[in-house]
């Protein structure tokens, strides 16, 4: 089919402008509606593992990813206060030389940004800005969105990778509450030189403990700290990654932390702090219709416990440009790329789930019994980290 479609994407975020390039660079044609009227990314920092980074390298996009971030010695699990090491995770060119590709910390808006040009590169034309997807139809012959201000597009297929929010999932599953998943989620970055040598830390790191954890590790070069913190909250309304809240707040939430993360959110400007409510869905059984599919969060919104979520959007986009190249039929292609997705993406999404539990347990001598009787390396290397979405064998293909 390649060269021969057009496919409509909702969304112009990290999945849906990976879905774009990788379809570009399989020779179809792309068009990108995004709602806001800027391409940007908001929010911190994210991981970039060998799963997904392998999708990075097809797209010739893992050395300038490595340039803009940074590659962490280790993954350390500690405890809260003290610091003590529970487990690490190797990193380093160590991973480099297991996995093919680098474990990278970059931030979001990098990322972003790389993944614009490439995008760009390959079709100046292909993202179009302020255009809102508000609706979808379908036919025998191909789909047809309508946008927020009235004007049709019509393509083979329509991906929807519009997030937690999405409006593509609403016409495919129809109303699908996200549920608020009890924790809450604080974000800040730091200048480094804010902190004490000590603190300037190349690793990353998970700190659990009593009803909260959390994440530290360094972007742009070793520049910046990254901090997320979840926190258990009886209830929360607001679910915006973009809303500040008093930096009071989050001093409070970890109050009697080790002094790197006191020390972090010292640090912070008062105004930075921002804080949105951790919410996700049930894994349903189909995400598909005959041609219109979905991607990422609106398919499969994940916590962030393994931080995982967004390289299952980017896995999920080279698994559907390959489906789509190998396929003819579109609704044959999209059934193709859910039966490969499905069961993977709920082990995420569950496991996820379960390291929420994992990271919050109420004592010391709990958390040290819970990780005797795991290891995570092993574990994630074994089959998270292994994976290839560019040349994994195909079921049904």
């Amino acid at each position: 089919m390649a060269g021969m479609e057009r496919i409509l994407i909702a969304g112009g975020g990290i999945g849906g402008l990976t879905a774009a390039a990788t379809l570009l660079l399989a020779g179809f044609e792309v068009a990108v509606f995004e709602q806001a009227s800027v391409l940007a990314e908001v929010g911190a920092g994210i991981q970039v593992s060998a799963n997904a980074g392998r999708v990075y390298r097809a797209l010739g996009l893992m050395e300038a990813i490595e340039a803009a971030g940074v590659l962490p010695d280790a993954y350390h699990f500690r405890v809260f206060d003290s610091g003590d090491v529970l487990q690490t995770i190797p990193l380093g060119e160590g991973y480099r030389e297991r996995h093919g590709v680098p474990y990278v910390t970059i931030h979001r808006a990098d990322l972003h940004r790389l993944l614009v040009e490439k995008v760009r590169s390959l079709d100046p034309a292909a993202v179009r800005t302020g255009c809102a997807v508000t609706s979808f139809a379908e036919d025998a012959h191909g789909v047809i969105v309508t946008l927020a201000d009235g004007s049709t597009e019509r393509g083979a297929a329509l991906i929807g990778a519009d997030g937690i929010k999405s409006v593509v999932r609403l016409g495919v599953a129809g109303p699908t509450a996200a549920s608020y998943t009890g924790d809450a989620a604080w974000r800040v970055t730091v200048p480094s030189e804010r902190l004490l040598p000590a603190y300037r830390s190349r690793t990353t790191d998970v700190w659990a403990g009593p009803g909260r954890h959390a994440v530290t590790y360094p972007l742009r070069g070793g520049a910046l700290m990254n901090l997320v913190g979840c926190v258990e909250y009886a209830a929360w309304e607001d679910e915006s990654w973009t809303t500040p809240r008093p930096w009071a707040e989050m001093r409070a939430d970890f109050e009697g932390w080790h002094p790197m993360i006191t020390a972090i959110i010292d640090a912070a400007d008062r105004d930075q702090c921002f804080r949105w409510a951790l919410r996700d869905r049930e894994p349903i059984g189909g995400w598909s219709t005959g041609r219109v599919t979905l991607l990422g969060d609106a398919a499969h919104p994940t916590l962030p416990y393994m931080a995982q979520g967004a390289a299952m959007a980017v896995e999920d986009a080279a698994v559907l440009a390959r489906t789509l190249s190998l396929e003819p039929d579109v609704p044959a292609a999209l059934a193709l790329y859910q039966r490969n997705r499905i069961d993977r993406t709920a082990r995420i999404v569950n496991e996820s789930r379960a390291n929420r539990a994992l990271f919050h347990l109420p004592d010391v001598p709990s958390l040290r019994a819970a990780f005797d009787r795991r290891d995570m390396n092993a574990e994630r290397s074994a089959w998270l980290f292994s994976y290839d979405p560019t040349t994994v064998e195909l079921l049904d293909a």
